[in-house]
């Protein structure tokens, strides 16, 4: 099985970024939405958040389209892993505002 770390290599998150990690997999829904939504709001804007949840958050997915994130999910076999992150556009609109 690949680590967490090895997970968001593989993917086109920055890699120069500082990462966040968040663990929602013993929540019940909405809390992973919630809590995940809550981090992003409260992490700096250069930050790549990497959630775990136990399934793939599809309900996510609008709300990080909606917000300016691009998003990757890797599904494995005990988990999945969603890695998020603002493009350098939406950095520099953010950091404006």
């Amino acid at each position: 099985m690949s680590t967490i770390a090895a997970i968001v290599d593989g993917t086109d998150a920055p890699s120069d970024r500082p990462r966040e990690t968040i663990d929602v997999r013993s929540l019940g829904p909405p809390e992973p939405l919630k809590r995940t939504l809550e981090t992003l709001a409260e992490l700096p804007a250069e930050t790549v958040l990497v959630q775990r949840n136990d399934r793939v958050p599809q309900f996510l997915f609008p709300k990080l389209d909606d917000r300016g994130y691009t998003y990757e999910p890797v599904e494995r076999d005990d988990d999945v892993v969603t890695v998020i992150w603002r493009t350098n556009g939406a950095l520099e609109t953010r950091d404006d505002a």
